[in-house]
Formats: structure tokens, C-alpha cells, sequence
């Protein structure tokens, strides 16, 4: 059953990451929803000046359920169970802001990325609505205690599953799937002036084959999405980190219109929520057949150095 999403007083849950396992044959495919997450520790709420609601607005709210029929289709589903506004694990372990620690941090932290200036770092300053979400400075203690608790075991878990399914097929296709706000989306772009559905990241053609690429956004357009590629979403830390096609390992990111299922404001889904997991259900079948097509093509490439 899917984790429903706590109060600020809910009891922590006994894992910070839940791996969900396929429950028919395995295929090559895994899916993952880094962002999802919604357990909210008491302390973090009290440390915060904004409400729990306002710390939700970074939340890639349901993401795992409309995913969720994945594990019934062969492809097992990890998913964070603390949120990204607590600590994110779609980026590097230490990734962090200067200004955000009460003494200086140490050489091997990475102050300097584009993430990191724009707040949204491993630990994030603001939330999606750009608010801070801290009213005082935090220790690089509390920092590391959550990359400990929370980042450290989500990549442990995913690159267990990669390495299983490259060990089987050959191969693996990881889905790293996320959701996106309806607003500051690119309009009419190539003469199409309909809202921005989904966007499928690659890092234009780096991190998997291109004819995953194609298969989804086919898939998806045929379904009546209007599907755009790496603009404004090209992938993150992790379809940047695991993708690799020559040693068989092609990694998908894709950001969902949170507008289509959900309402904003609210957080509460739409009557369009059950389609849309159907049809994500229906994506999850046409990747499995695409996979077991161009297998081939999709294991270890490079060839080792003599």
C-alpha cells in the first residue's frame, strides 16, 4: 500500500526509502521518485517560519502513486519517504550553501553549483515558492545527518536495483520520475500554444539511448500529452550520475505537469488523476516491450581498453 502523506506529528517511518519490488517477472526497467516524499520530522517544522503547507509546495506531491502500478508490471518503484525540502536526494550528497551554516564548511562540499545559488541545494534554502525555510543558521552536524539518514541510503538502494538488472538483462532503464509547476513552463514552441504537459530530460542525448527517448515521448503524444524534450528540464543529479549508455545503464527523467492531476493551492488531486495513472500504466508496458525490441542495443557498448 502507498504511503499516505503525514501530519507534522506522524510517527517517523521505519526506513527513510521504500523500495517497492515487482511483483510479477522482472523486467530491465526501475523506477524511482526521489521527491515525493512527505514525512515531515516535528523538529523541522518547528525550525521552519512557515506552515507545513508552505514547506509542501516542493513537494512532487503523488508522484509515486501515479507511478505506482509499476511493481505489478515487473519494474520495482524506490521513492523517498522525507521530502526534498528537508533534504534532497536528487542532487549530490554535498552540495550546500555557506550561507545557510553557522561555521565555515568543509573543502570537499560543493558551494558553488547553479543549484546551490538558486537555494536548492542538498539541503535547500527556500521551497518552490522561493519563501526561506529556515529562521536561523543550521550545523554542518545536522546536515551530515541527514545525508547519512536519508541521501546515502535512497543511492544505496538505487544503485542495488541498477546493478541487479544489469546483471540480468545486461542492461538497465531507470525512470526517474518527478512533477513540475504548471507556471514559467515554455510556451508555443514550434508553432504548439497548448500548455507544456510533460518534459522527458536526456541531457540531450547523454544519458540514454535516443530511441528510449522517442518510445516515450510517442507513447506519451499518442496519449494526448503535449510532450516538449530538456527545456526547462534536461535531468538532474541522478539521470547526470547513473546514466551511462555505453556501460548499459539509460536513465529518463519525467517532470509531469503538477496542473494536469492537482491543484496547486490545495494539493488535493483532480477527477484527471485516475487517467493519468492509467496511462502511465500503459507507458510502463510500451518501455517493457520496447526494452525486450532494442535489448540489443541498450546493453554494454564500450569496448575495454587493451
Amino acid at each position: 500500500m502507498l504511503y499516505s502523506p503525514p501530519t507534522a506529528h506522524t510517527p517517523p517511518p521505519p526506513s527513510p526509502v521504500e523500495r517497492l519490488e515487482a511483483v510479477g517477472p522482472l523486467t530491465p526497467l526501475i523506477f524511482a521518485s526521489p521527491h515525493s516524499g512527505a514525512y515531515y520530522p516535528r523538529e523541522f517544522v518547528e525550525a521552519s517560519p512557515l506552515e507545513l503547507a508552505a514547506l509542501r509546495k516542493s513537494e512532487d506531491c503523488y508522484v509515486d502513486e501515479l507511478f505506482g502500478d509499476a511493481p505489478d508490471l515487473g519494474a520495482p518503484l524506490l521513492r523517498a519517504l522525507y521530502p526534498r525540502a528537508y533534504v534532497d536526494v536528487n542532487r549530490e550528497p554535498y552540495e550546500l550553501d555557506p550561507e545557510m551554516f553557522d561555521h565555515p564548511l568543509p573543502a570537499y562540499v560543493n558551494t558553488t553549483s547553479a543549484r546551490v545559488a538558486a537555494g536548492l541545494g542538498t539541503i535547500a534554502r527556500i521551497v518552490g515558492t522561493r519563501r526561506e525555510i529556515y529562521r536561523s543558521k543550521l550545523s554542518f552536524a545536522e546536515a551530515e545527518r541527514r545525508i547519512n539518514g536519508v541521501h546515502k541510503p535512497y543511492h544505496q538502494a538505487l544503485r542495488g536495483l541498477i546493478a541487479r538488472a544489469r546483471e540480468r538483462f545486461g542492461y538497465a532503464i531507470l525512470i526517474d520520475c518527478h512533477s513540475m509547476p504548471s507556471s514559467g513552463l515554455p510556451m508555443d514552441l514550434d508553432g504548439d500554444t497548448r500548455t507544456v504537459d510533460i518534459v522527458l530530460g536526456d541531457r540531450t542525448g547523454l544519458s540514454c539511448h535516443p530511441s528510449l527517448t522517442e518510445a516515450a515521448a510517442t507513447q506519451l503524444a499518442e496519449a494526448g500529452y503535449n510532450v516538449i524534450r530538456n527545456n526547462p528540464y534536461a535531468g538532474g543529479y541522478t539521470t547526470q550520475h547513473y546514466g551511462d549508455p555505453a556501460n548499459g545503464v539509460h536513465a529518463l527523467q519525467i517532470e509531469i505537469n503538477r496542473n494536469i492531476y492537482m491543484d496547486e493551492a490545495t494539493l488535493q488531486r483532480r477527477a484527471a488523476f485516475a487517467k493519468l495513472r492509467g496511462d502511465l500504466r500503459h507507458l510502463t508496458r510500451c518501455l517493457t516491450g520496447y526494452a525486450a525490441d532494442w535489448g540489443a542495443d541498450l546493453r554494454f557498448q564500450r569496448l575495454s581498453a587493451e
